[in-house]
């Protein structure tokens, strides 16, 4: 039996109860009508908080959903840049060998200037894979704690170097200097800011230090140099080459001097992993169209070469570039499908020390199976190591 307080009647001393009908009464099933419906209102509350809370996460944050196999896609919206060292991309793009293999699956593209600006479009739902350069790559995997890409090939190695006015004869001379990289976070804003501090000199985020560096985009970092407002850049070809050939820059760092053999990654391509989950079939086919244009690079004569990827050139970035930049530019590249997945602890640990990222497990940042099921399609098709940080 429950009892409720009442306001004391006639008759009734104060601080007195009523007791209420019985366990069979209809009061009582009144009564028990109202607890269920609280109980459901507070679930439900529940539930839409937990809703909120997963709405309120970043796409960087958020687990990747669980994804079943959804068959190929409608539509495939790809991500590159206009550079020398996104030539498959350039090839595979203007040679139509990427649409070709998709087959029904449409293309789209988008073309950016920088790693970090192609990972926000694609962590936001804009793009579904995209060529760019390693560190962004490692940034957004330790940012999404492994859920938001995976890697599954190298484009291209080689093709970035730290040019400077001719004045500049050594890293004491970078002393009170400005300079500029594509972007904030991107794979050679990472090289020059751990190259500095290996120098002992101190840069930060903010453009502030012992050297200045301004992350700019390409093409008005040649305008800045021309002008005399720079000093010099660390840049991807062919901006590198376009610096020393148009704007009288000389090479002070060449990138593969800092690494074991001579060989960096400059460019991979990545997937978002949802993406990847629900249409495994279209990232295949993505993959074939990729390797069909790496092969043809290494493969062409250089005039076609040069022709094809000032076509894509024009159409990424709307301009051709003269036959010398070209030249030099491709002189300074290895076009390849494995990423050096043996350097990606090194890159982790500029990007720590650069300040652009932080120390974390990148262990499964590769899923290079599906690369590898198209390679093995071919007779000199070589297995590619994941080299223990992820599935080959």
């Amino acid at each position: 039996m429950s009892h409720i307080p009442e306001n004391p009647g006639p008759g009734s001393q104060p601080g007195t109860t009523r007791i209420v009908a019985g366990e069979t009464g209809k009061p009582k099933r009144k009564r028990t009508l109202e607890i269920a419906l609280v109980a459901g209102l507070v679930l439900l509350i529940g539930a839409g908080a937990a809703v909120a809370s997963s709405l309120s996460r970043s796409p960087e944050t958020a687990p990747a959903a669980a994804a079943a196999d959804a068959g190929p896609a409608t539509e495939l919206r790809l991500g590159y840049f206009g550079n020398i060292t996104h030539a498959p991309a350039l090839v595979g793009v203007n040679k139509g060998f990427i649409a070709k293999d998709l087959g029904a699956t449409k293309l789209s593209t988008q073309v950016f200037n920088a790693g970090p600006a192609a990972i926000e479009a694609l962590n936001a739902g804009a793009i579904d894979a995209t060529y760019i350069g390693p560190n962004p790559a490692i940034n957004s995997y330790v940012k999404s704690n492994g859920q938001s890409i995976s890697i599954i090939a190298g484009a291209a190695a080689g093709g970035a170097q730290l040019v400077v006015k001719p004045g500049i004869n050594s890293a004491a001379d970078l002393k009170g200097k400005t300079l500029a990289s594509p972007q904030l976070g991107g794979t050679q804003d990472v090289a020059l800011r751990a190259w500095l501090g290996k120098q002992g000199f101190k840069t930060s985020t903010d453009g502030s230090g012992d050297v200045s560096i301004n992350p700019t985009e390409n093409a008005q970092t040649l305008k800045l140099f021309q002008d005399g407002k720079l000093d010099g850049a660390w840049l991807p070809e062919p901006w590198a080459s376009r610096l020393v050939l148009q704007a009288g820059a000389k090479v002070l760092v060449d990138e593969k001097d800092l690494w074991e053999k001579g060989e960096f990654v400059t460019t991979v391509l990545i997937v978002n992993k949802t993406f990847a989950a629900e249409h495994p079939a279209t990232v295949q086919a993505l993959l074939r169209g990729h390797v069909e244009s790496v092969d043809w690079l290494n493969a062409a004569p250089a005039a076609e070469k040069a022709t094809v990827l000032n076509d894509g050139l024009k159409a990424a970035a709307g301009k051709a570039l003269p036959a010398d930049v070209i030249d030099r530019s491709l002189k300074n590249i290895v076009f390849t499908t494995d990423p050096l997945a043996g350097t990606y602890r090194k890159l982790l640990q500029d990007g720590v020390d650069a300040g652009t990222t932080k120390q974390a497990d990148i262990n499964g940042i590769f899923d290079l199976t599906a690369l590898n099921s198209v390679l093995s399609e071919s007779a000199a098709g070589k297995k590619i190591s994941a080299e223990g940080l992820g599935k080959d």
